[in-house]
């Protein structure tokens, strides 16, 4: 193994050096450097496009009436988009030039709008260091930011504490093998029919897997990000560690779908990595007292202790007709006082640090230990091939976690086909 240490700021330094083009569309190829525009200052004025997703969507629309409060002269028109069309409508509109003043954009989709130039380059009045810096980084390409944060999730292991007292384990533990031995004793002592459920392959499994690569001290691209590097000793020394879960009987290799809550409530899995989203559901699904039955622990560090970093951007178009009240609207909904409110009206994490520090979010030492990790979770690396490449992985997790595929082997496929599909 490779004997690195990567801190958080090292990792966002290398999220920001993304090798490939990111300027405005024109016809010889080539494209100028990206211009960093003031915003006028004064009131928001005209009227404004906006897409969001989800349930943000339906719910933005309330809290923008504060905005235009503010700004008499200013209207936002919110569309709500459903997330399973939300790409493809995105992409359309970029070929057409139709697209939105601004819009919720998801943290992969980033490198992939940048390249087509499709998104401004945020303004010098969006101070960038007031965000999470993996979070950040996600709007970073060849040194240039193209929209902020706007709410951030990262996933922790959620564990039955009374199961694993009961198993005789009375502390977290911080490190790979204590998490193992944790999942072990709750399975063996504990009385659980599982140790830990973990995603065996599937859409999305890498997110579940790549941060113990990042953990490892591992990478996924070189320096410069003008190559994968899949399979480095590091990255597959994590996939090994994720397999012997498996290998061990520890995690099932053909969970039933959508049973996460109710195996944890029952005990018959005391223990999984999942985001804050779960701690309602999991509650719901034990009943009165549950709370108390449960908890929550920083991801276990070989290097470090990693986490995924996901959530959503705003980001505003090149072609929109009003772009200084669009971005006068970015800064609005990321001040602390906004995000605090919206954490309240929708339960999305804040993207801007200080917001950590009201009550709302401080009081809660489950949702607390969110924000601690917050500080090392990290994003896949911006570029416009992410979701293509993460598939190949997807893949091939489950062949290592299912047939007993020789993780090696495995991430040299995952290779092969990442240089084959390119960075983009």
């Amino acid at each position: 193994m490779k004997n690195r240490m990567r801190t958080a700021a090292a990792l966002t330094a290398v999220l920001a050096l993304v090798g490939m083009s990111a300027c405005g569309r024109d016809d010889g190829g080539t494209t100028d450097a990206p211009t960093q525009q003031e915003v006028s200052e004064g009131a928001a004025t005209g009227t404004l496009t906006m897409w969001a997703m989800g349930t943000e969507g339906e719910k933005l629309p309330d809290l923008v009436k504060k905005f235009e409060a503010d700004n008499e002269g200013v209207k936002v028109e919110v569309t709500a988009i459903p997330w399973d069309s939300a790409h493809d409508k995105f992409t359309a509109a970029i070929a057409a030039d139709t697209t939105p003043d601004l819009a919720m954009v998801g943290t992969t989709w980033m490198g992939e709008f940048i390249g087509l130039g499709a998104l401004d380059p945020t303004p010098a009045m969006i101070d960038a260091s007031k965000f999470f810096e993996g979070a950040q980084a996600t709007t970073v390409v060849n040194d240039t930011s193209y929209g902020v944060p706007w709410y951030v999730e990262t996933r922790l292991p959620f564990y039955r504490t009374d199961i694993a007292e009961k198993a005789g384990i009375t502390e977290a533990p911080t490190t790979w093998e204590g998490l193992k031995d944790m999942a072990k004793a709750m399975q063996e002592k504990g009385g659980s029919k599982w140790g830990i459920s973990l995603q065996p392959g599937a859409t999305g499994s890498w997110q579940s897997v790549v941060p113990f690569m990042w953990s490892n001290g591992g990478e996924l691209t070189n320096k410069d990000m003008t190559e994968f590097t899949f399979d480095e000793e590091n990255n597959v020394e994590a996939l090994a560690y994720y397999q012997s879960f498996f290998t061990d009987g520890i995690a099932n290799k053909s969970p039933a779908q959508g049973t996460t809550e109710a195996d944890f409530a029952s005990g018959d899995a005391p223990m999984f990595i999942s985001g804050p989203w779960m701690m309602g559901a999991v509650e719901a699904a034990g009943g009165e007292g549950f709370a108390d039955k449960y908890d929550v622990m920083l991801m276990p560090k070989k290097e470090i202790s990693a986490s995924f970093v996901g959530g959503s951007n705003l980001a505003v178009f090149k072609n929109t007709d009003n772009r200084d009240a669009a971005w006068k609207l970015v800064d609005f909904l990321t001040t602390d006082t906004t995000q605090v409110e919206w954490f309240g009206m929708s339960t999305d994490l804040p993207s801007v640090k200080s917001a950590w520090e009201d009550d709302a979010l401080k009081s809660n030492e489950k949702l607390a230990m969110f924000g601690t990790q917050l500080e090392t979770a990290f994003a896949p690396p911006p570029v416009q091939t992410w979701e293509q490449v993460a598939a190949s992985l997807d893949a091939q997790v489950e062949k290592v976690t299912k047939t007993g595929t020789d993780p090696a082997e495995a991430l040299k496929t995952v290779q092969q086909e990442a240089t084959a599909i390119g960075i983009g």
